[in-house]
């Protein structure tokens, strides 16, 4: 099928991206995520209703997994911009106060509507062995006192639970949403503006496997899609971790001279990680 799971998720992560990128203001960011999604969703559908599936198994699989991280987001970008532009303050008691109600609400919703159903404990236990019945489109069972929004689906593109799913999505995403927003120590975009919560970061191996990970990072391409280049890098870690690297050139020339592993630290990162993936298992 044209909409994988993995092709859906990569192309949602990499406008994302680009949205953050361009460091808007978080409402401006949620709602072009809302319209970006909203014809993304438009695009499957049109896709799905022309085409159809090959077989029963794609279509359970694509109304489990797929449309609902679409959706999913979609009920998230358009809650946070929802929250965002009816606060009534940036900060303060009556700050902490909305988002503590945000939040109360959501975990009453929690309660009510989803943790309670016969199909959240299925969801959550990974079972499969009703799928078809979950699924499938035209077997929707009104006898189980379904809510009224069942009767507003397209059931040439729903079959509800590919709803209830989208929903789950959507209230943990909100659900960490909305704990940044009560506490900034947690929230990522305060931390670089309060030097207090990051006093107790630092860094404890040498300047050297600083280096080594600064440079393994530009080359890679990890930071910003490699439109970085290796100072500003360098700066941001030193910055963060209050260290002062010096010539980072001149340790790159030497790291380069070394005699053994040229990449010592990333080789002992890589072991570090396999063991404690072991460890975990």
């Amino acid at each position: 099928m044209k909409y994988s799971l993995q092709t859906i998720i990569l192309e949602i992560h990499n406008k994302e991206d680009k949205v953050s990128l361009q460091n808007k203001r978080l409402i401006d960011e949620a709602y072009e995520m809302t319209l970006y999604l909203q014809e993304l969703l438009f695009s499957v559908k049109e896709f799905v209703i022309k085409e159809g599936f090959k077989d029963e198994a794609e279509e359970t699989h694509f109304f489990r997994t797929v449309k609902p991280q679409i959706l999913g987001k979609l009920i998230y970008y358009n809650k946070v911009f929802r929250i965002e532009t009816t606060c009534p303050v940036s900060n303060g008691k009556m700050y902490y106060s909305y988002f503590s109600t945000q939040l109360a609400h959501l975990k009453r919703e929690y309660i009510e509507h989803i943790c309670n159903t016969d199909f959240y404990r299925y969801y959550r236990s990974g079972r499969t062995d009703r799928d078809d019945t979950y699924f499938k489109r035209g077997h929707i069972n009104y006898h189980d006192g379904l809510n009224s929004i069942v009767f507003e689906i397209d059931p040439a593109f729903s079959t509800f639970y590919d709803y209830k799913i989208a929903r789950i999505i959507a209230n943990e995403l909100l659900y960490t949403y909305l704990l940044s927003k009560i506490n900034p120590d947690e929230n990522p975009d305060m931390v670089m503006q309060k030097p207090e919560s990051t006093k107790d970061v630092f860094w404890t191996e040498s300047k050297n496997a600083l280096i080594e990970l600064i440079y393994a990072l530009y080359a890679s391409g990890a930071i910003s899609h490699g439109k970085i280049g290796i100072r500003k890098i360098s700066l941001m870690f030193q910055i963060l971790f209050r260290i002062p690297l010096g010539d980072l050139h001149h340790a790159f020339h030497r790291m380069k001279t070394r005699s053994g592993s040229k990449t010592a630290f990333l080789d002992q990162l890589k072991q570090s990680l396999e063991e404690y993936m072991a460890k975990n298992l």
